[in-house]
């Protein structure tokens, strides 16, 4: 009996645990990226199109926003943050209010938030 407890006890320090070290963090989406640059251009606006036809698909904003191209993509400064701001236009929907859909963006890619004031 002794031995097992020796056994047990030993192999708690030879072992090491598999933990998630520091240096990353987790978006509101869920996901986590390990990488601190800001990704280009064209990347957030091939993630951001993804964000607009998931948000179509799930009748979150009218389904003719599936598909629209990015009208734009910039950097804009919000308090102390520096967001990827991208614009859509759409000439489907009938208030006019509605027709550009702004996303935001972290530098790295997380998704924040999606409006139609792109405030």
């Amino acid at each position: 009996m002794n031995n097992l407890i020796t056994i047990l006890l030993l192999s708690l320090f030879i072992t090491t645990p598999a933990m998630a070290g520091g240096g990353h963090s987790h978006s509101p989406d869920g996901g986590h990226s390990h990488s601190h640059g800001s990704i280009s251009n064209k990347e957030v606006i091939n993630k951001a199109t993804g964000k607009v036809n998931q948000l179509a698909s799930a009748g979150i904003i009218d389904i003719s926003w599936k598909n629209v191209k990015a009208h734009s993509a910039v950097k804009k400064q919000f308090s102390d943050d520096l967001e990827w701001v991208i614009a859509f236009k759409n000439g489907k929907i009938d208030d006019p209010k509605k027709q550009n859909l702004y996303l935001f963006f972290s530098l790295d890619g997380h998704y924040i938030a999606a409006n139609y004031s792109g405030k």
